[in-house]
């Protein structure tokens, strides 16, 4: 037993000689001083021995013990300093080299085009008003002449809560009530906003359709105004929007919250109306819905048909920054795919 003690004893010390590293070192710790460890065996296996023995192996081999404990502390202590020598060389910082500018995000590129849309709306006089997302049944569809069981209705695929009459908007015409009511003064001043924000609909999403978008509606109400100062504000639009020799087409239409309605097309700014594929080859795009303020929707927000006239139309941002950079799915906006988002 004297004999293996110090044979065990001897091979601790030369393995503790090359350990270099915390992870070994605790290794060693535990194949020769832990509860299983072979010294730690040993020396339980003191009973094994005839009497007269015990007190001398079990005296040389508590000496066994702490040497080795001794040697551990040691060891313990010089690969720590290794360690950290190494961890100091390799971090090594060279501060003659020039610093790494912090990356950044950017926008998104709805957001991009809607700050486009503030500028310009905004150059002509109209501010941006802020309106709810989440909507009641009347003002998003009542007060704006589509009564329960229009067959409007069944154009919007409407979200619907669970508390009775609360839905998801489904357009941002309902702001146009909630501004006049809020600007109007009770139906006595004249307003020009342009009203950002998302809309929800309950629809299948394709390259050409989601179930949420943004849309900016504008609002203009005061006395005399006429569809010639709508053609021309959609005028001055465009050409901000597209360029000074962009050409603007109207087309009737119809929506149930204006009277007479029409659709805005703008010129392929892409084929100079030849014909492209983003076109459909007709030589036109597709950027608005607009018409004169229908009188029963003047009433709802309190203003006189009488006295009071205006215009609103509508604008999907995300439909026009497909347009002018060609994106032909419209599910890349709400993807997160940075591969996409970091080309704006």
């Amino acid at each position: 037993m004297q004999d293996r003690l110090e044979s065990t004893y001897q091979q601790a010390l030369a393995e503790l000689e090359t350990v270099r590293d915390s992870d070994v070192l605790r290794d060693w710790e535990l194949k020769y001083l832990g509860k299983k460890g072979a010294i730690t065996e040993l020396v339980r296996s003191v009973g094994q021995l005839p009497k007269e023995e015990r007190a001398a192996f079990g005296k040389h081999a508590n000496e066994v013990k702490e040497a080795l404990n001794a040697a551990f502390a040691a060891r313990e202590a010089l690969v720590r300093q290794q360690e950290l020598a190494r961890d100091l060389e390799e971090g090594e910082v060279d501060v003659t080299l020039p610093g790494r500018a912090p990356a950044t995000g950017g926008l998104h590129p709805s957001t991009q085009t809607l700050r486009e849309f503030y500028d310009i709306w905004g150059d002509m006089g109209f501010q941006v008003y802020r309106s709810r997302e989440v909507e009641d049944d009347d003002t998003n569809f009542t007060l704006l002449n589509i009564p329960p069981h229009h067959p409007a209705r069944d154009m919007q695929d409407t979200f619907y809560t669970t508390t009775p009459n609360i839905i998801l908007r489904t357009h941002t015409s309902p702001g146009q009530i909630r501004a006049m009511r809020d600007l109007g003064e009770r139906g006595t001043q004249p307003i020009r906003v342009i009203l950002p924000g998302m809309c929800y609909r309950y629809e299948q999403i394709t390259t050409r359709s989601e179930i949420q978008f943004h849309q900016v509606e504008g609002l203009a109400i005061g006395r005399n105004i006429h569809m010639t100062d709508l053609k021309g504000t959609i005028t001055a639009f465009a050409q901000r929007m597209f360029g000074e020799n962009a050409r603007v087409r109207f087309r009737a239409s119809y929506f149930p919250f204006t009277e007479p309605s029409m659709e805005v097309d703008v010129e392929c700014f892409l084929c100079a109306g030849q014909g492209c594929r983003v076109c459909k080859y007709s030589g036109w795009l597709e950027i608005a819905g607009s018409g004169m303020v229908h009188p029963t929707v003047l009433r709802s927000g309190g203003y006189d048909p009488s006295e009071w006239s205006g215009f609103a139309f509508g604008m999907g941002p995300e439909r026009v920054t497909m347009l002018k950079h060609g994106i032909t799915d419209i599910r890349y906006f709400w993807g997160n795919d940075l591969r996409f988002l970091e080309q704006f």
